[in-house]
């Protein structure tokens, strides 16, 4: 890079991230995920836990509890552990470690919000120092107040669940030094969030369809008295309009049973509902009564758009083969280019759910079955069964495999980022050679072929809502526009800027000579990307320590 990036362009975790990575990765040796991977212990992970308590000095009320292990670069995997106060859950506080394969730890990325808990004064509520952990409303109590007050009237698609937690209560603030300093010059750096109480609360998770429409919530109720501490829209989705059809003719692996073929692809993942990539018809019901599609010959799909007929006849076929395809390439590649298998690092099989609902054109990955869901709008459908859609919505469930970014603020920005990254990057990789690098060149625009696109990477302004720089205000807006920074960031890593004030290039951050920035091409890119959204980032950001 020819110029430095000046922190105003992205979110300043993702940023520095990436320039960490950047640093410590050479895209010469191809670096690689390991993945799948050996689990560790009971014995390694006791260890694990008891070395992580005696290195920050911990007293007995304060533990960690290990919520998952994923794949890491080779000769690696991440433990993420929550941090936890009298055995409770301290919501958005966790450690993200880096272990090798014997168990010992090699990087420990650390997002403390618990540290006030147990203490008193430091501008925290009194209630620090002794917190109760004793709830006044049940479990069901708290879901029931949730589905109250987001679908009373919805049907379930997943059972509703409740956990009890410590919810930390957030403010942004300005660093020392910086109340003065004008919000337009402000830089990311210049504010930080800080800790000023708890609340006893449950995080409910509901996930209702409510007259055609979706409404999957995750809701945070108090546990005292029942009122909305926090809400976050839990539906990982991109919608809008479009009228066309995209990629031609495209090879499909299937399955031949008798004298019939399913669209089921078993050379790519195991296990899953069934067993390799596989695309079901849901027939303009729920997505859980969609069933395997079968045909008669091995040639599906007319490639027009669907016409609201018979989704088993040909024209209903095509939304099917779209998807199929779009499966296909995500899968190859992360598997090849970075050498993550499937969404979880494990191979684990995901599928596509197409004709589900009435609810208009829609796409949206859904973590219960670890599937993709597509939804017909009008005749000739407006169909997002595009390569960067299918590419951004399965990004959704390498976050929700991984860091788990929250689906709001600053975080939910880059929740929504690292899936349009990933849906550029796929559709990027489908028009190559279909080897182990990410080709150049790509048109940056979610969803284009629809003949409406929904993001615009280069210059993300162009939507009318998207910010191309980051502000202290970032948080506040919806996460399909606040990814806007990181994207923009991203573009500019791999593709540079340009130094030409009102070329969509441009940036007026890029001060020191020269002007523009040269990028470093969308692979070594995207390998830098993913192994910092992977392995550094926490639910709620990355933390630099």
């Amino acid at each position: 890079m020819k110029s430095r990036l000046n922190l105003k362009l992205s979110l300043k975790i993702s940023l520095i991230a990436t320039l960490l990575c950047y640093s410590s990765i050479s895209t010469a040796q191809n670096p690689m995920m390991m993945a799948p991977m050996s689990a560790s212990s009971p014995q390694q992970q006791a260890s694990l836990l008891t070395s992580l308590a005696a290195k920050h000095g911990l007293g007995t009320e304060h533990g960690f509890a290990m919520r998952q292990e994923h794949a890491g670069p080779v000769g690696s995997k991440v433990a993420r552990l929550d941090h936890t106060y009298k055995g409770v859950r301290v919501y958005g506080s966790e450690s993200v470690v880096v272990l090798d394969q014997q168990g010992h730890i090699l990087r420990e990325t650390v997002q403390e919000r618990r540290q006030g808990l147990g203490q008193a004064g430091q501008g925290l509520r009194a209630n620090a120092r002794e917190f109760d952990i004793t709830p006044s409303i049940s479990k069901q109590e708290a879901i029931t107040l949730a589905i109250q007050a987001t679908s009373a009237n919805g049907v379930a698609q997943v059972a509703p669940s409740a956990e009890l937690i410590i919810f930390p209560l957030v403010q942004q603030r300005r660093v020392n030094g910086k109340a003065s300093v004008a919000e337009s010059e402000l830089n990311a750096l210049d504010v930080e969030d800080v800790v000023t109480g708890y609340e006893l609360a449950y995080l409910v998770k509901t996930r209702m369809v409510d007259g055609g429409k979706l409404r999957f919530f995750d809701s945070i109720i108090s546990a005292k008295d029942g009122h909305l501490l926090q809400r976050v829209n839990a539906v990982h989705t991109v919608a809008g309009t479009g009228k066309s059809q995209y990629y031609g003719t495209v090879p499909l692996n299937t399955t031949q049973n008798g004298a019939s073929f399913t669209m089921l692809d078993s050379s790519r993942g195991v296990g899953g509902k069934y067993g390799g990539l596989a695309v079901a018809n849901a027939k303009h019901l729920d997505q859980s009564t969609a069933t395997l599609y079968s045909n008669a010959t091995n040639t599906w799909g007319d490639g027009l758009p669907y016409n609201g007929g018979d989704t088993n006849a040909a024209n209903g076929q095509t939304p099917a083969v779209n998807v199929m395809w779009g499966l296909v390439n995500t899968y190859d590649l992360m598997k090849n280019v970075v050498g993550w298998q499937a969404l979880d690092g494990e191979n684990t099989a995901f599928y596509g759910v197409v004709h589900a609902g009435t609810g208009g054109a829609n796409a949206y990955f859904l973590d219960s079955c670890n599937c993709m869901v597509y939804s017909d709008g009008s005749v000739p459908a407006q169909n997002y069964s595009t390569l960067d859609v299918t590419g951004h919505e399965l990004g959704h469930g390498v976050t929700n495999a991984t860091s788990h970014l929250v689906y709001s603020g600053e975080s939910g920005g880059l929740n929504e980022s690292f899936s349009d990254i990933h849906g550029e990057m796929t559709e990027a990789y489908a028009k190559g050679t279909h080897g182990n690098v990410v080709p150049a060149g790509n048109d940056w625009l979610l969803a284009q072929e629809t003949g409406a696109s929904l993001r615009n990477m280069i210059k993300p302004s162009k939507d009318g809502a998207s910010p191309d720089a980051w502000s202290s205000t970032l948080g506040n807006i919806d996460v399909h526009y606040s990814s806007g920074p990181n994207n923009r960031m991203f573009y500019f890593l791999s593709q540079g800027s340009n130094a030409t004030p009102g070329n969509d290039a441009y940036s007026s951050y890029l001060k020191a000579q020269p002007l523009a920035m040269t990028g470093i091409g969308n692979d070594a890119a995207y390998r830098i990307w993913f192994h910092a959204a992977t392995t550094r980032f926490s639910g709620t950001k990355m933390a630099l320590r």
